[in-house]
C-alpha cells in the first residue's frame, strides 16, 4: 500500500491508472475507521482494480461550535487497517495542501439541506460537496462508496454527481452494525457506560417503526410519533430530530407510498448519534443505492 500525501502525486498516479484503463474505487473518509469504513474498503476491493482511501478531517464541514479539534484520529491504526482491508493507495493530504489559500469558489447546495442533520447543521453539506468536487478531481475515480448510514450525504453525494456530470457511480452500502443494533461510529467512543446501553433504542425504534409501515400504516406523522415515544421512553438523549421523508429527493410526504427514508438523530453528552433505515411502501428495507 502506497501512502501519498501530495495532489499532484496522486493526480499523476490516478493518471497512470486510468491510462491503463484501471477501474479505480474511491471511498473518501474522515478517518478513524470503524468496520463500517472497512466494509466500504473490502467492498471496492471486490469490485475494482484499484482501491484508494482518503483520510481527510474537512474543516469547511464543520461549524463553530462543533468537534473539529476533538474529532478522533489514529493515523497509525487507520493505516494498519487500511492495508489489511486491501487499499492500494490511501490519500492523506494535509490541510494545508487540500486549502493552501482561503476558497475563491463557493460551493453551495439548494436542495436535499433543510432537512435532517442539515438544518441543524448550516454549511456543513457546501463543505461537503466541496471537499468531494476537489477530491473526484484529484481521485478520478469510477465509483465511489459511502455507507447509508450517512444517507443524507449519499442523497447529497447524488445531487453533485448528477449536477456536475461527474462520470462516477455512487454505491451506497447498508450500515454496519454492532451485535445489539448499534450503528458503528466513529463519535460512539463519546458514550459512557450507560448512554451506550440507552443508544440501542435508536435502532430499536426505528425498526418498530418500520413494523408499523409493514402492518400497513401509511401516516408518516404515526410512525414518528411512535418513534419519539419510544425514545424519549427510553433514553436520557436529547433528540434533534425523528423524521420520515422520500428518498433521495429528501422531500415531506404525507402518505407512505413510496421509498423513504426514516432517519433519527439523538445527542448523548458529546457524542451526536444518526441512524436511519430506507424502506419501501411495503415497509422492505432498502439496502443499498446506485445513481
Amino acid at each position: 500500500m502506497q501512502i501519498i500525501r501530495s495532489i499532484e502525486k496522486m493526480q499523476q498516479l490516478s493518471k497512470q491508472y486510468t491510462l491503463h484503463n484501471n477501474e479505480i474505487g474511491f471511498v473518501p473518509t474522515m478517518g478513524y475507521f470503524h468496520e463500517g469504513h472497512l466494509s466500504l474498503m473490502q467492498r471496492a476491493k471486490k469490485e475494482n482494480d484499484i482501491v484508494i482511501t482518503s483520510i481527510f478531517v474537512n474543516p469547511l464541514q464543520f461549524g463553530p461550535n462543533e468537534d473539529f479539534d476533538e474529532y478522533p484520529r489514529d493515523e497509525k491504526r487507520d493505516i494498519e487497517r487500511a492495508e489489511q482491508a486491501g487499499v492500494d493507495i490511501l490519500f492523506m493530504p494535509e490541510q494545508q495542501e487540500m486549502y493552501p489559500q482561503p476558497m475563491l469558489i463557493q460551493l453551495s447546495l439548494t436542495g436535499r439541506t433543510d432537512v435532517l442533520c442539515g438544518r441543524s447543521r448550516p454549511g456543513h453539506f457546501d463543505g461537503v460537496i466541496t471537499v468531494l468536487t476537489k477530491l473526484f478531481h484529484i481521485v478520478q475515480p469510477n465509483n465511489v462508496y459511502f455507507g447509508l448510514k450517512d444517507a443524507q450525504q449519499v442523497a447529497v453525494v447524488d445531487a453533485l454527481i448528477t449536477d456536475l456530470n461527474f462520470p462516477i457511480n455512487l454505491i451506497g452500502s447498508p450500515t454496519v452494525r454492532e451485535k445489539d443494533g448499534l450503528a458503528k461510529s466513529s463519535r460512539n467512543i463519546y458514550l459512557d457506560e450507560e448512554e451506550r446501553e440507552q443508544a440501542v433504542w435508536l435502532y430499536k425504534a426505528l425498526k418498530k417503526g418500520q413494523q408499523l409501515i409493514v402492518d400497513g400504516e401509511q401516516n408518516p406523522v404515526m410512525i414518528v410519533d411512535e418513534v419519539t415515544r419510544l425514545l424519549k421512553q427510553h433514553t436520557t438523549g436529547k433528540i434533534d430530530y425523528v423524521e420520515v421523508l422520500n428518498f433521495p429527493s429528501l422531500q415531506p410526504v404525507t402518505l407512505i407510498d413510496r421509498q423513504v427514508i426514516l432517519a433519527i438523530a439523538i445527542t448523548f453528552g458529546k457524542a451526536r448519534l444518526i441512524d436511519n433505515l430506507i424502506v419501501k411502501s411495503t415497509g422492505e428495507i432498502v439496502e443499498k443505492f446506485n445513481n
